[in-house]
């Protein structure tokens, strides 16, 4: 009977878990790129990113969701720490507020959203009313694991042996706290963990002085795990806001622990539900801690700056600024970090190509070294780009998403294969002419200079179509790939007049002269492949250029990193 007994709890807390998931990842997916771009506009005073906090913890049910994007505002130095802080006031109070509107007895609401959901998620024709279908089926869930934790705790109430159990486990306040904290560590949900004592005080398997002492412990657990996941160990401070939240809350649970007996006591005589009076001393725990915190956030800020300072040391060009693993949980979020680090990738490329012509121009040797050590930092920067996104889509990605994945990808092996032409070939053709002494003409040198300067053009034009998907930009870019092409074969006719001519700069940088035309009509090449799956999803491709991407999609795995 006890296994029994075991193995149902186990399963509603399992189901509780998995709804509240399923309630988080649709919030997530549905609102995700929209509550990030609320969450910043409300960092600019504390009061509003209290608010913030409370609204958009409500909505993901997480906490520790909110401090993860949260955390990577503070780390990328664009909001202060005071107002992250305050969100995180909110955030605290945001959690408890399913808690309190689950502690009333609307079981008989889980049919219905199971219904409602199933229709939304069946039938919704856009990606948004399915994942707001997926948020109402995970609601049913939770609501029907409470169900199954009420009534599989019901029959052993009167069980000798689980009383004495129980009893002598949360006897102690300090243990209470302790249980509570590690269990809240383990499921990462205060919300679930909360639920859960809700079920045990109702059915009378604890004391209310043990529950009230378990919320406390279910409150500080929460705030550990955001000191785990949200900070990076190589910058101290990102720990400031996880480890200020975390200060807060075992200030407050110092303060209350106490007076625990007393205010057990008031409350019970209050409210003889033990469930809901659970629910509402978890959250008047949380709005007494911020009204207590919020008008000290300066000061705490200011020791957490002097405790954890920013780490000087030396940028490395090779290692990625903003691919934010916390954020791989919210796919929107993680493409746009991810197409932030190609961009960034970008603007290596544009240096290396303007530099390596520069060396080819003026026999500037320094920059050919220059152009070598970049190139280095442009591999790094594809590689991990490249298992970054791999890392994204072994979750599951809508159509949509999927294809800004493969794009991604796309773009950041075409440009990698940029770097790997300067530094393998262009280098090699400047530090040939360098060595040699060689010059070109004076009208050598003009059309290499104009054939480099349209395809710096091309490249930036490229950024836009990346980051935009602008179709009229990316008609652009083919239609300056085919003119770029007439434009190689004049320059072409116009040095072998030359060279018939018996000009002696020509006819010693000939070779020279060609293999940098060449080289840039390759680079060119690569460019305008951004412009093809714009144009593609627009429809506006010829069965012949459809032909060509296929064949660039077959060979793109090749490319991607294996997963280990």
């Amino acid at each position: 009977m006890g296994s029994l007994v075991l193995l149902d709890l186990m399963g509603g807390v399992a189901l509780l878990l998995w709804g509240l998931h399923m309630v988080h990842s649709g919030i997530l997916r549905a609102f995700g790129p929209d509550l990030r771009r609320l969450l910043g506009q409300a960092l600019r005073n504390r009061f509003a990113a209290f608010a913030a906090g409370i609204g958009l913890t409500a909505l993901l049910q997480s906490s520790t969701a909110t401090a993860l994007i949260t955390s990577s505002f503070t780390a990328e130095g664009l909001v202060s720490l005071v107002p992250a802080l305050a969100i995180m006031l909110g955030a605290n109070v945001g959690t408890t507020l399913i808690v309190q509107i689950l502690s009333f007895n609307i079981a008989a609401v889980a049919p219905v959203l199971f219904i409602l959901g199933l229709v939304a998620f069946r039938s919704g024709a856009r990606s948004r009313i399915k994942d707001v279908g997926r948020v109402s089926i995970g609601l049913g869930l939770m609501l029907l694991a409470l169900h199954i934790l009420l009534d599989t705790l019901a029959p052993a109430e009167n069980a000798p042996g689980v009383r004495v159990f129980m009893n002598a486990i949360t006897s102690d306040p300090v243990l209470c706290i302790v249980i509570g904290a590690v269990i809240t560590w383990i499921v990462h949900s205060s919300v679930a963990s909360v639920l859960l004592i809700m079920s045990l005080a109702y059915a009378h398997f604890i004391s209310p002085f043990a529950a009230l002492a378990l919320v406390l412990g279910a409150n500080l657990g929460s705030a550990i795990n955001p000191v785990f996941e949200g900070a990076r160990r190589d910058n101290p401070a990102s720990y400031r806001l996880p480890l200020g939240n975390l200060i807060n809350r075992l200030v407050g649970v110092l303060l209350v622990a106490p007076f625990l007996r007393p205010i057990a006591e008031t409350l019970q005589a209050w409210q003889p539900d033990l469930a809901k009076l659970t629910a509402e001393f978890h959250i008047a725990f949380n709005v007494a801690t911020a009204i207590i915190f919020i008008g000290l956030l300066d000061g705490m800020a200011r020791l957490l700056e002097k405790l954890l300072p920013n780490r000087v040391q030396e940028a490395d060009p090779s290692r990625p600024r903003y691919l934010d693993d916390s954020a791989l949980a919210t796919p929107s979020l993680a493409l746009a970090d991810a197409a932030r680090e190609t961009l960034r990738m970008g603007d290596h490329v544009e240096v290396m190509l303007r530099k390596v012509m520069a060396a080819i121009m003026t026999n500037d040797r320094a920059l050919v070294d220059q152009v070598s050590r970049m190139d280095n930092s442009v591999d790094g920067l594809d590689e991990a780009i490249k298992l970054y996104v791999t890392k994204l889509t072994r979750g599951s990605l809508d159509e949509r998403e999927g294809q800004r994945a493969m794009e991604i990808i796309s773009f950041a092996i075409n440009l990698e294969h940029i770097g790997d032409i300067i530094d393998k070939n262009l280098s090699e053709l400047a530090t040939k002419k360098i060595k040699r002494r060689f010059q070109f003409s004076a009208e050598g040198a003009e059309e290499l200079s104009a054939f480099h300067k349209r395809t710096m053009d091309s490249l930036r034009i490229a950024f836009g179509v990346f980051m935009s998907g602008d179709v009229n930009e990316a008609r652009k870019l083919l239609a300056e790939k085919a003119l770029l092409r007439n434009t190689e074969l004049a320059a072409t006719e116009k040095h072998l007049d030359r060279l018939r001519e018996g000009r002696p700069e020509t006819i010693e940088t000939t070779s020279l002269h060609l293999d940098v035309l060449r080289d840039l009509r390759r680079i060119h090449s690569h460019i305008c492949s951004v412009a093809y799956p714009v144009l593609d999803a627009a429809g506006g491709l010829s069965a012949n250029q459809h032909a060509r991407n296929e064949v660039v999609a077959i060979a793109k795995p090749t490319e991607l990193p294996s997963a280990r």
